[in-house]
């Protein structure tokens, strides 16, 4: 695992969370406000592990990255994007996982559709999973990889736009948005923060 020099995660505390935030059920599954959700799916089926359900609520997938490597927890909280940091707080308590070990994959608004930007800490930009997140742990000293979907076209309300399926042409490059933020995920753990900043803030 990469050491704290590179911005990176503390392997002394404990294995490594990664949270994509969303809200349950299907209603709810395709629509911009899920992506996190896309992303542990994508990185539960790359290492061919099942979702079970944790008594912290949420749906939870474990294995260990590589030969000798980090233990992972991808998670899923069961409760809805605003109250996402009970879950949050009570795997951390469980699996003895210390914040600077969470990694929390969410959409962000201010960044344009198929873009990502990773960083520590910083803000919520209006994000409630975020805010329900930084409160329940008491720190915004968290990793977050930021899957860009785009401002709301015209006047149309922020709330109903994150609710709202990806439009058809965005779903043609969908896969690959899904793909590169999973990518980013798997460089945090193995490469640290400053050099998957460099890899990904390129585009």
């Amino acid at each position: 695992m990469a050491t704290a020099t590179t911005g990176a995660l503390d392997p002394t505390a404990g294995p490594v969370l990664v949270v994509g935030l969303g809200n349950p059920g299907d209603r709810y599954a395709a629509t911009r406000h899920n992506i996190g959700h896309m992303v542990v799916n994508e990185l539960a089926e790359r290492n061919s592990e099942r979702w079970n359900v944790h008594k912290a609520g949420a749906a939870v997938a474990e294995f260990r990255m590589g030969i000798g490597g980090p233990k992972i927890v991808l998670a899923k909280p069961a409760t809805y994007m605003n109250l996402s940091g009970k879950p949050v707080a009570a795997l951390l308590k469980f699996f003895k996982i210390g914040p600077e070990n969470l990694i929390v994959i969410h959409d962000e608004l201010d960044i344009e559709f198929d873009m990502l930007r990773v960083k520590r800490g910083g803000g919520e930009g209006g994000h409630n999973g975020l805010k329900s997140t930084s409160q329940a742990l008491g720190t915004k000293e968290y990793l977050r990889v930021r899957a860009g979907i785009g401002r709301p076209p015209g006047r149309m309300n922020a709330a109903d736009y994150v609710l709202r399926p990806f439009s058809t042409a965005e779903q043609e490059n969908l896969a690959l948005h899904i793909d590169s933020a999973a990518d980013a995920v798997e460089s945090l753990i193995e490469h640290g923060l400053t050099t998957t900043q460099n890899r990904f803030h390129q585009k």
